[in-house]
């Protein structure tokens, strides 16, 4: 005689997510309170929900409140959990991807939404952020969202930035997120061969970040710009341009002296000696020079 058949059958999705957001927020039947922000604002949620769905809320829950004398075994108590540092609208958005495995986000937080995907171990959630960042990725942003690629290690999304960046350089350049990148992104930004933008360009943008660098960190422009002025292509100049170059220099000495000699080195000897060989590559958006055609052999 055959033996029971069993099966899973699966009820319609979007019914089920639908009943779980209006849960979010929701002080009816909340069992654990948040203050979130600045602005203190209460945020009401289910231990149950929070502990099953991420392994860092479980941790916290399970502790209890800072300063709650409560043992590991008792009953965590309804909080509040104060959270100082992050606004209430990122943590919203956490909190109803945990009720509904979806999110709404906006470009005003989803750099702060990614961060705290990060933080709270959840994959999921980075992925949506890393979608919506990489289809709505805008020049004003896309430097914030670079630094916050490199930062959590997010390869694909660092390479998005990158061509985006590689494709409208010059407006790029002009950002006030250019200007915060930090010295490590800005080098890996230089080092490609596909910047739209010129050289000399290029030089007075890095010396703007590096004055703001250094008001920011209180450290020398050279000690700051140290690592990306090495990416700098300088044999790509005209020797008018280095002669430029050199009176700025004299100013604020954003690069070292034997970079610049280098650069007239290989001018005098019509070949890029003794420099490395990227450094004589132009660029995609570079001017072409009549010395060009010395320094690279593929340059016509």
């Amino acid at each position: 005689m055959a033996g029971p058949c069993s099966a899973r059958l699966q009820g319609e999705a979007a019914t089920f997510t639908a009943a779980l957001r209006t849960l979010v927020n929701n002080p009816q039947f909340s069992d654990v309170t948040f203050v979130v922000g600045q602005e203190q604002q209460k945020v009401f949620a289910h231990r149950c929900v929070l502990a099953c769905r991420c392994q860092a809320f479980r941790g916290m829950l399970s502790q209890g409140p800072v300063g709650s004398e409560d043992s590991p075994n008792s009953i965590p108590s309804q909080g509040p959990f104060i959270l100082g540092n992050v606004q209430p609208e990122v943590f919203l958005a956490v909190i109803e991807f945990l009720y509904t495995n979806s999110v709404t986000l906006n470009s005003h937080i989803v750099l702060e939404v990614l961060t705290s995907s990060v933080e709270y171990g959840l994959q999921d959630l980075c992925k949506l952020c890393v979608k919506f960042i990489k289809d709505t990725l805008t020049v004003e942003q896309v430097c914030e969202a670079l630094q916050a690629a490199v930062t959590y290690g997010q390869a694909d999304l660092q390479q998005h930035c990158l061509a985006f960046i590689e494709g409208c350089t010059a407006a790029v350049v002009r950002t006030p997120g250019f200007h915060e990148l930090s010295d490590v992104v800005l080098a890996r930004v230089l080092r490609s061969d596909r910047l739209a933008v010129d050289e000399l360009d290029l030089v007075q943008a890095v010396r703007e970040w590096a004055h703001v660098s250094s008001a920011v960190l209180e450290r020398p422009v050279p000690e700051v710009a140290a690592l990306p002025v090495r990416e700098l292509r300088l044999p790509l100049l005209a020797p008018s341009e280095l002669v430029t170059l050199e009176s700025h220099n004299q100013r604020d000495l954003l690069i070292p002296a034997e970079s610049i000699a280098a650069a007239w080195r290989s001018h005098a000897l019509r070949k890029g000696s003794g420099v490395p060989s990227h450094l004589c590559r132009p660029r995609r958006g570079t001017r072409p020079r009549d010395h060009h055609r010395h320094l690279d052999p593929h340059t016509k």
